[in-house]
């Protein structure tokens, strides 16, 4: 498996490609959206939400994707996937709108445009409420800013102009969108994957599902769509094909009421439906968790790591909504951090299966040696 690093679209630049290398990362995975300008930190439940979508075609062209490309190489790094699509290329997909059509055309322009580009991943969240609710606290060791969720902000209507937590159309008119059931959802969905799997499988791109966050089976009146493990089996029999995957997220996942995280990612990995991979630790489950640092949280971390690589996983993972640091750097420092101890658990995880520890156990597999009582450190 690889180790990536998640970079907003402000922060595609040169140095932060180098940062990413210096840090120990292979990969990148970019967005290409607008949100989050003025720093990587998410708003609880602001009227705005993320802010205004900025329906910039230019840089979704084949063009720019191959300049991207090719600015990552520069420094060293693969660019491995896009997440997430602009709001305003997609809002009558979600909605069901008039303009479906021409936005789906658009959206299959994108897709041959990546990998025209050699771009083999785009991250997706078919989600119309998006992102929404989180309180901010010092949730995280040493008191460090991070986002939970509480369920107390009240649910105020989605207004129009608005999908996925951010404004499309500032000048819609007043009034809200009005409620979306689990069965509208799902038929826009398998809409959404009939007519964009196939152009997909022919370009070499996989698309890739993240569940939804916070994993609740409604939100502001909306419908959710992957709230619960198992409405990941539903989405990828959907539309049964190898572009038709996952973005899964081990932080939503262990977030979800139902199901047993590890058994999650073995089942998917098992099955090679991972796209790739948000390694994010959280404590807690819906309606109250919250995100932690990558080591802290209730996942075992470096079990979900054993699964992958018993199970064959060789697509990349990234850290994920990194709690913010009590010093300068624009939240660099928690993403440093925080692959600091990605990496470290890749190289336990090497470690324990080419290394004997010192005092003789046959097998090297941590599990192994924790059963068998051994506790001594491995030899590097």
């Amino acid at each position: 498996m690889k180790l990536g690093l998640g970079l907003y679209y402000h922060m595609l630049t040169p140095d932060n490609f180098r940062f990413a290398r210096q840090a120990s990362a292979t990969h990148i995975v970019a967005h290409l959206v607008d949100y989050f300008s003025s720093g990587p930190r998410f708003e609880a439940a602001s009227a705005g939400g993320w802010g205004r979508s900025s329906g910039d075609n230019e840089r979704w062209t084949a063009d720019a994707l191959k300049r991207l490309r090719a600015a990552v190489h520069a420094e060293g790094l693969e660019l491995a996937a896009i997440e997430n699509f602009d709001p305003v290329h997609w809002y009558d997909i979600l909605l069901d709108g008039p303009r479906k059509h021409a936005q789906m055309e658009h959206l299959k322009q994108i897709i041959r445009a990546m990998g025209q580009a050699g771009i083999p991943l785009m991250g997706y969240n078919f989600s119309i409420a998006g992102v929404w609710g989180w309180a901010t606290g010092p949730f995280a060791r040493g008191g460090a800013e991070s986002v939970g969720f509480t369920g107390l902000a009240e649910e105020t209507p989605i207004p129009n102009g608005m999908v996925w937590n951010m404004t499309y159309a500032p000048d819609a008119p007043a009034g809200t969108i009005g409620t979306v059931t689990p069965e509208q959802l799902w038929q826009r969905l398998t809409w959404f994957l009939e007519q964009l799997v196939p152009v997909a499988e022919e370009a070499g791109v996989r698309l890739a599902a993240h569940p939804d966050d916070p994993p609740m089976p409604t939100l502001r009146g909306t419908a959710r769509l992957v709230y619960q493990p198992s409405y990941y089996r539903r989405l990828l029999d959907v539309v049964p094909s190898r572009s038709n995957a996952l973005e899964l997220c081990v932080g939503s996942i262990a977030e979800m009421t139902e199901g047993d995280v590890y058994e999650v990612v073995e089942e998917f990995s098992r099955e090679q439906a991972i796209g790739y991979l948000h390694f994010r630790n959280v404590r807690g489950k819906v309606p109250n968790y919250r995100e932690v640092f990558v080591d802290e949280g209730d996942i075992d971390m470096l079990r979900v790591i054993e699964i992958l690589h018993n199970t064959g996983y060789d697509g990349v993972l990234i850290p994920d909504h990194t709690p913010q640091m009590a010093c300068p750097g624009r939240g660099m420092p928690a993403w440093h951090m925080c692959l600091a101890i990605c990496g470290q658990l890749f190289r336990w995880w090497r470690e324990a299966n080419d290394t004997r520890c010192r005092t003789g156990c046959t097998s090297p597999r941590r599990t192994s040696r924790r059963r068998s009582g051994c506790r001594t450190r491995l030899a590097y």
